[in-house]
């Protein structure tokens, strides 16, 4: 792949679907900013992945909740590449938490969830829209920010109340930035549904995974469970392809949104 002389930054890509657009970026020829909060060996291994595609690529740690973590991100990208043409808004947390049991979730859990899962694309958005004008203006040449929801923020069924509520507002984020960010920037959703991730299985225990993987795979209308490999080409399409498509949502989950419905024979 020729290099297309674009940049990324991937919030949150040291593992899973971030380091999977991280990658699938680097094959389509754009230079990639690689962000890791903890996880600084995987996202050596995924700066090595990307490097390996013939691109240039940089390494930042820092903290999506932290305002000047994102402005310092940012900062960053510019100083390498003095243009910045995509953001994806992935690092994201959870509490995994029996959405029954009331007790179980503290205010300081909402804090802590709405702050990484809504604010910090918020502030990270807000980081890198400058450049994107700037360079609309002055060269026609329009940004694209996509965000990582999920099918929690449109079913409110998720790994916690608070993981819902966020990105259900992670949502709503989008509608109102993609208003104010035209026409300078784009800016889109998508809504993953279960992706067999280290991530998932680590919070929700090997058994309860398995077995949530197993009724996916049973009752989706696709059969299958989502892989980290799968979401990214729906970032991809927002990303790179989607010219005239801005404040959508796009729920990738093998169908299971319409498990409940009345469907043929199959």
């Amino acid at each position: 792949m020729a290099k297309s002389g674009k940049v990324a930054i991937v919030t949150g890509s040291a593992t899973g679907l971030g380091a999977s657009c991280a990658i699938d970026l680097a094959e389509r020829g754009w230079n990639v900013a690689i962000n890791y909060t903890k996880s600084k060996k995987e996202a050596d291994e995924t700066y090595e992945a990307v490097k390996a595609k013939g691109v240039e690529a940089i390494l930042v740690q820092a903290d999506m909740g932290q305002d000047a973590d994102c402005k310092k991100l940012a900062a960053e990208t510019l100083k390498k590449w003095d243009r910045i043409d995509g953001l994806v808004n992935n690092a994201g947390t959870t509490k995994f938490q029996n959405q029954g049991d009331l007790d179980g979730v503290t205010p300081e859990d909402f804090d802590r969830i709405l702050r990484v899962n809504v604010t910090g694309p918020y502030m990270m958005s807000r980081a890198v829209f400058p450049t994107m004008k700037k360079q609309w203006e002055e060269k026609q040449e329009r940004g694209s920010i996509v965000n990582i929801s999920s099918i929690a923020g449109v079913m409110g069924v998720g790994s916690s109340i608070p993981y819902a509520c966020s990105k259900g507002a992670l949502n709503t984020l989008t509608l109102t930035l993609a208003r104010w960010f035209s026409p300078s920037a784009r800016v889109n959703t998508v809504c993953p549904g279960f992706i067999q991730t280290r991530w998932l299985l680590g919070g929700m225990g090997e058994e309860n995974y398995n077995k949530l993987k197993q009724s996916q795979e049973q009752t989706a209308p696709l059969r299958q469970a989502g892989t980290p490999e799968q979401m990214a080409e729906a970032v991809m399409f927002f990303l790179t392809s989607a010219s005239n498509i801005t404040g959508e949502f796009l729920i990738v989950d093998a169908g299971i949104h319409l498990a409940s419905l009345p469907m043929k024979a199959r």
